[in-house]
C-alpha cells in the first residue's frame, strides 16, 4: 500500500507539462474588432431596415388624403414619410410612382415635402466611419483602461510576477541599536545570540553550535517589537528586509506563495541579513477547527514553512516576526527548525518605564530635575509606546503655555489626558450636579485612605474630561506590585464601588455616573471567581478560559448552564458584600465625606497630601 502510494504520489520524469503561452493584448483587440466590422456589415442594415415600415402606394395616398402625413422625402426609387397618430410618429416606405397629381394633393395637404438631391458619399469616408473610427476609439480605450488597471495592480502589491514587495533597510540607513531599546533587557539578551552569529560564525561553527532559523518576538501592542527587531539589524551591521503579513495575502490563488519564494530568494542574495515578518498571524493562523478553507492562505502558509526549513544555520538569514496572538499559530510554525526560540516582550516594571522615560526625554528639551520615579509610577500598566505617547504630550502642552522645556507638571498632565483625555474647558454643570460629582470621587478616596496596603491617593478632581468622566480619582503605587491578593481584589471593588455608596448614603438616590466603576467591579469579581481561584465555592475550579493573551479578550465559560449560574450568584454576593462595607465606611465618617466633598466642591481639583491633612484632622 505504501508503495502504491509512492508511485501516485512522485512526479512524472518528463516534467510537468508546459504552460500554454499568454495571448497578448493585440490578439484581444483583433478578436473585438473582427466583431465590430461584422456587427456593422450584418447586424446594423438589419436593424435599420427594421425601424422603417413598408407600405403601398395606396396605403400612401390615403393616408395623406386623411392628414396623417407629416413630412415626406422623394427620392430616385423611393418615398419616405413621416405619419403622426396619437401622438406617436413612424416613419414610412413605399416605391416611388409615376404620379403627376402627387404634388397638387401635397400641396393641397400643405405637407413639408422635398425631393433628395443624390450625392455621390465618399467611399473611403463611409469606411472610416463605420469600421476603422469606431476601432480606433475602442483601442484608445482599450489601452487607458488597461494601464489603469496595471497601475492599481501594482500599487495594491498584486504585480504579475510575484514580487514580495518587502522593504530593504541598508545599515547605514538610520541604523538603530539597542541603546534605543529600554524596558526589556531579558529580550536583548536573548537576541545577543543572533548578533553574535551574524558578526562571527565561526565562532558558533567551531563548536558545532547552530544559530536559531527564527525568532518570533510576541506580546502585548506597544511593547517595541518592530523597534528591537531593526535594532538587531544596527547591532549586526546587516540588511534588514521588513514586511508586513498582509502583504503577502493577495486575490488570486498561488501568488502569495510566490511572493515568499522571492522574499527568500532575496534574502539568500543579500545573506547575512534579516527578515522581519510583522503580524504572521495574519498568514501563519493554524489550519486545524476552521469552519471554511482558504487555499491562498494555506498555500502561502505552506510555501513559509517550506521555506524556512530549507534554510541551513549557515546560510547566515535569520527570520525575525512578530505578533500579538501566538496562540492562533500554526504548531508546524512554531516547531523547532523554523522558529526555534519565542521572545516575550512584556509590558515594562517599574525600572523599565522609567528606562524608557529616559530615553524618549532625549528628544526634547527639559526643565531639572524632572521625576522620572513619579512618573513611571504613574504609569503602572503602560507599554512603551504610551510613554512616547505621553512625552509628546508633554511636549505640545510645554509649547501652548509658551515655553521652550518639558517639566514634571507637563508630563503629569500628559498622563491624565491620556488616560481620561483633556479638560473640557466649556463643560458647564449645575451645582446639583456638581455637587453629587464631588461626594462621588470623595466616596472612592475616603474608602481606599481608610484601607490596608491600598495605593495612596494622589489626586482628585470634579473637572469633565473629554473622554465622558465627570471627575476622577487618581492612586499611584508606592512600589510595584507583581501579584495581587485576594485582599487587594477586594479592596479594589470596594474602592470602586464608594463612589455609588456615597450618592446613596447622602442624597438616598443613585446616578449613572457609576456606570465604569460598576463594569470595572463586576468584571475583577467575575475574573475572582472563574479565573484566579479565589472562590469560596468552587476554590481552585478553573471555570473559563481562552481569549487573547495579549489583546485582553474575553474567555469563554468552560462548565455547565447551571454552575454558570452559581458563578453569577457568587460575583453578585462578593459586589454586594463590598458595596454594603463601603456605606458602612460612609456611615461612619459621615462628618470627614461632607467636610472633604465641600472643599472638592469647592477648589475643584485637590492633592492626595491636601487630602489626607483634612481627614486626618
Amino acid at each position: 500500500m505504501a508503495e502504491k502510494n509512492f508511485r501516485h504520489n512522485s512526479q512524472d520524469p518528463q516534467g510537468p507539462s508546459p504552460r500554454r503561452p499568454r495571448k497578448s493584448l493585440l490578439y484581444y483587440y483583433c478578436v473585438v474588432s473582427i466583431i465590430v466590422v461584422l456587427f456593422n456589415m450584418l447586424v446594423m442594415p438589419f436593424v435599420e431596415e427594421k425601424q422603417v415600415e413598408l407600405v403601398s402606394y395606396s396605403d400612401f395616398l390615403t393616408q395623406l388624403d386623411q392628414g396623417e402625413v407629416s413630412k415626406v422625402q422623394i427620392a430616385d426609387n423611393q418615398i419616405l414619410y413621416k405619419t403622426k397618430t396619437d401622438g406617436l410618429t413612424k416613419i414610412h416606405k413605399t416605391g416611388l410612382v409615376d404620379d403627376p397629381s402627387l404634388v397638387q394633393r401635397l400641396e393641397d395637404q400643405k405637407v413639408d415635402f422635398a425631393a433628395v438631391i443624390p450625392e455621390t458619399p465618399s467611399i473611403f469616408l463611409s469606411i472610416f466611419a463605420s469600421y476603422i473610427l469606431p476601432i480606433l476609439i475602442f483601442f484608445w480605450l482599450g489601452n487607458m483602461l488597461n494601464k489603469r488597471m496595471m497601475g492599481r495592480m501594482g500599487a495594491s502589491g498584486l504585480n504579475i510576477y510575484g514580487k514580495s514587495g518587502a522593504k530593504l533597510y541598508k545599515p547605514e540607513e538610520g541604523e538603530k541599536n539597542f541603546a534605543d531599546v529600554a524596558g526589556q533587557e531579558e529580550a536583548k539578551e536573548s537576541l545577543q545570540e543572533i548578533i553574535d552569529y551574524l558578526n562571527q560564525p565561526e565562532k558558533f561553527q567551531k563548536v558545532g553550535a547552530q544559530c536559531p532559523k527564527g525568532v518570533l518576538l510576541v506580546g502585548p501592542p506597544g511593547t517595541g517589537k518592530t523597534l528591537i527587531a531593526k535594532a538587531v539589524a544596527g547591532e549586526a551591521h546587516v540588511p534588514f528586509y521588513s514586511i508586513s503579513g498582509s502583504e503577502f495575502v493577495e486575490m488570486f490563488v498561488g501568488r502569495g506563495a510566490a511572493k515568499v519564494r522571492d522574499l527568500f530568494e532575496e534574502a539568500g542574495k543579500h545573506a547575512p541579513c534579516i527578515v522581519f515578518i510583522d503580524e504572521i498571524d495574519t498568514i501563519g493562523k493554524s489550519r486545524d477547527n476552521q469552519m471554511a478553507t482558504n487555499d491562498e492562505r494555506e498555500q502561502t502558509l505552506n510555501q513559509l514553512l517550506t521555506e524556512m526549513d530549507g534554510f541551513g544555520a549557515n546560510k547566515g538569514v535569520i527570520i525575525l516576526a512578530a505578533t500579538n496572538r501566538p496562540e492562533v499559530l500554526d504548531p508546524a510554525l512554531l516547531r523547532p527548525g523554523r522558529f526555534d526560540r519565542q521572545v516575550r516582550m512584556e509590558l515594562p516594571d517599574l525600572q523599565g518605564r522609567e528606562d524608557i522615560l529616559k530615553v524618549h526625554l532625549r528628544r526634547v528639551q527639559t526643565a531639572d530635575p524632572i521625576d522620572y520615579n513619579l512618573i513611571a509610577r504613574m504609569t503602572s500598566g503602560a507599554s512603551g509606546a504610551d510613554v512616547a505617547n505621553m512625552v509628546n504630550e508633554a511636549a505640545l502642552r510645554a509649547v501652548r503655555h509658551g515655553r521652550d522645556k518639558v517639566t514634571t507638571e507637563d508630563l503629569v498632565e500628559s498622563i491624565e489626558t491620556v488616560i481620561a483625555g483633556a479638560q473640557k474647558k466649556n463643560s458647564i454643570m449645575s451645582d446639583e450636579e456638581k455637587k453629587i460629582v464631588s461626594y462621588h470621587e470623595i466616596g472612592h478616596a475616603l474608602v481606599a485612605a481608610l484601607q490596608k496596603g491600598a495605593a495612596p491617593v494622589t489626586k482628585i478632581t470634579i473637572i469633565p474630561r473629554t473622554s465622558g468622566a465627570l471627575g476622577y480619582t487618581m492612586q499611584v503605587e508606592e512600589n510595584e506590585k507583581v501579584l495581587m491578593s485576594r485582599r487587594d481584589a477586594l479592596n479594589q471593588i470596594e474602592t470602586l464601588v464608594g463612589g455609588r455608596a456615597a450618592e446613596e448614603v447622602v442624597f438616598g438616590e443613585i446616578t449613572t455616573g457609576a456606570a465604569n466603576d460598576i463594569e470595572k467591579a463586576t468584571q475583577l469579581a467575575k475574573q475572582m471567581v472563574t479565573r484566579y481561584g479565589m472562590s469560596d465555592k468552587f476554590g481552585m475550579m478553573q471555570l473559563e478560559s481562552g481569549g487573547s493573551q495579549y489583546l485582553g479578550g474575553q474567555g469563554q465559560m468552560t462548565c455547565s448552564p447551571e454552575t454558570s449560574y452559581q458563578v453569577d450568584q457568587e460575583v453578585l454576593q462578593i459586589i454586594s458584600s463590598s458595596y454594603d462595607k463601603a456605606k458602612q465606611v460612609m456611615i461612619d465618617n459621615r462628618d470627614k465625606l461632607d467636610q472633604l466633598a465641600d472643599h472638592l466642591y469647592q477648589a475643584e481639583t485637590i492633592t492626595g497630601e491636601e487630602f489626607m491633612e483634612i481627614l486626618a484632622q
